[in-house]
């Protein structure tokens, strides 16, 4: 054979001898929560990486992925490990979860209604990469406060329950109940609410409060002047609408507009003369006495302090 040819295949075996003994590295593996949308098929030797969770996962400790692909084809060891966020369960549901509090990312929760009722809504919620459910039952970032104790799995119609949120949020709207189909009131959103600064009432003013504005059920006292009865409720209290409940008013007294003659005030027959201070509170009674001329007798005839005005019968004649 001519020495030339022996030459060149000689060099074709060196050759491919030496590209098919050259190692690579393929994909790492990637155990649950690693983050591969990034790998690639192939990797050369001495090329790094580093490995990292994918959202909805966290890493259990702070030690690195950074692998290496080495000169034998394979990686070296990482140290990563990646867990599930967690869903908190909601209450009303943890009596169906066998104890357990929590639920990892991806896990579904499955609704169903008993017989005769019909499902409204959607019938599963899902744990969600940000640690939340979707179709949440329950408002996020707050509860529910049940009206009477829950000893059973499920809820029965016309009951009700209230929705609380974590401070210092407000639910956009507070009450939820157990509805004749089969459905719940839908959850509400939890959110900042603020109220104005508290402001004076009329002949009235504040007992005790910071004037700044307040935050979802701050409370604020009102008191009346002297002589002055104070009507409806004293405290009123940042809503979740963020505007105060109704604030009270201070009603005004009312004197007795006559000369001569007795009234009956207090359980007693005064003489006008003899009623001193000639004062009667906003709610008071005071009766009058009339005369029945065809009877010839007396009859009393009552009249009720408002805001200041005391209307005086007018079948009453001063004596």
């Amino acid at each position: 054979m001519d020495p030339t040819v022996i030459f060149l295949l000689l060099c074709q075996v060196l050759l491919y001898t030496t590209v098919s003994s050259k190692k690579v590295c393929g994909r790492p593996p990637a155990p649950d929560g690693i983050d591969v949308t990034t790998l690639k098929r192939v990797y050369e030797v001495g090329e790094e990486l580093s490995l990292t969770c994918e959202q909805g996962y966290l890493a259990s400790s702070q030690t690195s992925g950074r692998i290496t692909c080495t000169s034998a084809g394979e990686w070296t060891q990482s140290e990563l490990a990646c867990s599930p966020k967690m869903c908190l369960i909601p209450r009303p549901l943890q009596p169906l979860a066998m104890g357990r509090t929590e639920a990892p990312f991806k896990s579904v929760l499955n609704f169903t209604c008993d017989d005769g009722y019909v499902m409204m809504g959607a019938n599963e919620s899902r744990c969600l990469q940000d640690g939340t459910w979707n179709n949440s039952p329950i408002p996020i970032d707050g509860r529910i406060v049940h009206d009477k104790p829950e000893t059973r799995a499920t809820t029965m119609y016309g009951q009700g329950w209230t929705y609380e949120c974590n401070s210092p949020k407000a639910p956009s709207h507070e009450r939820g109940s157990c509805m004749a189909d089969g459905s719940v009131t839908e959850p509400p959103v939890c959110r900042e609410v603020s109220c104005s600064i508290p402001t004076n009432i009329p002949n009235g003013f504040i007992t005790f409060a910071v004037l700044r504005p307040h935050g979802y059920k701050e409370k604020v006292q009102y008191a009346c002047n002297e002589h002055y009865t104070l009507d409806g409720k004293a405290e009123i209290q940042c809503m979740n609408t963020g505007n105060w409940s109704l604030k009270p008013a201070c009603k005004a007294f009312c004197t007795v507009g006559i000369k001569r003659g007795r009234i009956f005030y207090n359980g007693k027959k005064v003489w006008i003369a003899d009623l001193k201070p000639n004062r009667v509170l906003h709610g008071e009674h005071v009766a009058f006495y009339c005369l029945n001329r065809a009877e010839k007798c007396g009859y009393p005839v009552v009249s009720t302090c408002n805001d200041g005005v005391l209307h005086i019968p007018e079948c009453f004649e001063g004596e």
